[in-house]
């Protein structure tokens, strides 16, 4: 296990989750599956996974619910499996820190695939040998607008002085931003450069990020352009 990419699976489907086991080990990940929420908090503790998958309706511990616990202690990634796609569900595990989410039923190798976007944006190869740390491209030096502080190559954002804690991919969604300040960015675009989405996809995730970001650096830094996308105020 220490040579792979270990996934903290927790579904209280027996069904489900013995076959998404499997499919996964066979893709070369080591899995800890979790019947439900409270189980699945210890075996995070126990193991620091490099990846949860977290379905959003366990027994004991929601998803929702152990994915605000997982994020209190850990930056580790989040995927949240959703039954429904138009489900609040969606946007409630998102808004706890869920860095992306898959409805159920999902079709395994989309689910890898998804797996290893988020691994790579983490730094990971996402499946055998892990790949060295890279949370986002750095653009060199140190950005400053207002009293933001960007620290591209330390990893670090601070506000009047204060160091931010962001989450990588929150991360990643502002220099992002920070590279082009006053430039509008699509949420498709965001969704191609941050989610690494190859394909067309949810941009609630995009939305919900970018909410969350404001409440660190500040509401008024990131103006929505409606119809068009978000831009960083220069």
């Amino acid at each position: 296990m220490a040579d792979q990419t270990h996934v903290l699976f927790v579904e209280d489907d027996d069904v489900i989750r013995e076959a998404t086991q499997l499919a996964l080990e066979r893709d070369g990940f080591a899995v800890t599956a979790m019947p439900d929420g409270l189980s699945g908090l210890e075996a995070f503790r126990a193991h620091r996974p490099d990846i949860a998958l977290l379905d959003v309706m366990v027994p004991g511990l929601d998803g929702v619910s152990l994915c605000r616990r997982i994020r209190d202690e850990s930056t580790v990634p989040v995927i949240m499996l959703s039954a429904r796609a138009d489900s609040i569900d969606v946007v409630l595990g998102l808004e706890a820190g869920a860095d992306d989410y898959v409805t159920k039923p999902f079709d395994g190798a989309v689910l890898v695939a998804r797996i290893r976007a988020v691994l790579r944006r983490f730094g990971h190869a996402g499946g055998g040998d892990k790949g060295e740390e890279n949370t986002a491209p750095a653009t060199g030096g140190m950005l400053t607008f207002g009293e933001l502080e960007i620290d591209t190559e330390g990893m670090e954002v601070r506000k009047a002085g204060q160091t931010v804690a962001l989450t990588p991919t929150e991360m990643r969604l502002l220099l992002e931003f920070s590279s082009a300040p006053g430039t509008v960015l699509s949420r498709d675009k965001l969704l191609e450069r941050v989610w690494d989405y190859g394909w067309g996809g949810d941009t609630r995730v995009v939305d919900v990020h970018v909410q969350r970001l404001r409440t660190k650096i500040g509401q008024d830094r990131i103006e929505t352009v409606r119809g068009f996308g978000y831009k960083l105020k220069a």
